[in-house]
């Protein structure tokens, strides 16, 4: 629905998207769900007025419209202590990069850096942390410009899946722009219809749009 952009907190819907999402919402017998890396609540503040479904942080936290965030399961998140500071190591080796912490996860972002030297770092920190969370409970991802440590088994697709068994919908449509979105279109029902955003990435999904505006023509259309 929106782009990247180098500082996270500013790829924020616009005010154009508000009312597309709300629409959408009221279309009969239909449900609006945001699958989403951020944390809840940045998601709260940004669309949390509008009658739609969210689930935070991979698939961390979920919240049904108009009720209260729940966590998908018991957590730990003690192990942030040990490990930011290797994330720090590299903030300071690596000019224009930054740590995002959120409930459970812990992201390097390195989108402002050069990207040579962050496509390198990025290399290095993926070696480093897979030794060091080797034989644990936690899982290492890397993304678009991103690093990210958060706890195995939890991902967008087993969010979804549990979305998915709750609901049992008739039509699926998921959108999505980044490697973890891949989970999501690995849990789908062959039914359903998975979308892959942006160029030159492989991907599970059936179809491909080549933007956020691609993807914001096609859900006018939904509206008719």
């Amino acid at each position: 629905l929106v782009g990247f952009h180098p500082n996270p907190q500013l790829a924020k819907p616009g005010e154009d998207l508000r009312p597309l999402l709300r629409a959408l919402s009221e279309l009969p017998a239909t449900r609006v769900v945001i699958i989403s890396g951020r944390d809840r609540a940045t998601l709260q503040s940004w669309l949390g007025d509008l009658p739609i479904d969210f689930i935070a942080e991979h698939g961390v936290w979920l919240r049904t419209a108009g009720e209260d965030w729940q966590l998908f399961q018991q957590l730990r998140n003690d192990w942030k202590r040990e490990l930011r500071p290797v994330l720090e190591l590299y903030v300071a080796r690596t000019a224009g990069s930054f740590i995002e912490e959120k409930d459970y996860s812990l992201v390097w972002h390195y989108r402002r850096a050069d990207a040579d030297l962050g496509e390198g770092r990025a290399r290095e920190m993926m070696a480093h942390l897979s030794f060091m969370t080797a034989n644990t409970d936690l899982q290492v991802l890397e993304g678009n410009k991103v690093v990210e440590i958060k706890n195995a088994g939890i991902n967008k697709g087993t969010a979804a899946a549990r979305w998915l068994a709750r609901y049992q919908p008739a039509f699926t449509l998921a959108l999505g722009d980044d490697r973890t979105d891949e989970d999501t279109f690995r849990t789908l029902p062959e039914t359903a219809y998975s979308v892959r955003v942006g160029t030159g990435a492989r991907s599970l999904a059936r179809y491909h749009l080549a933007s956020p505006v691609a993807v914001r023509q096609l859900l006018r259309k939904l509206l008719g």
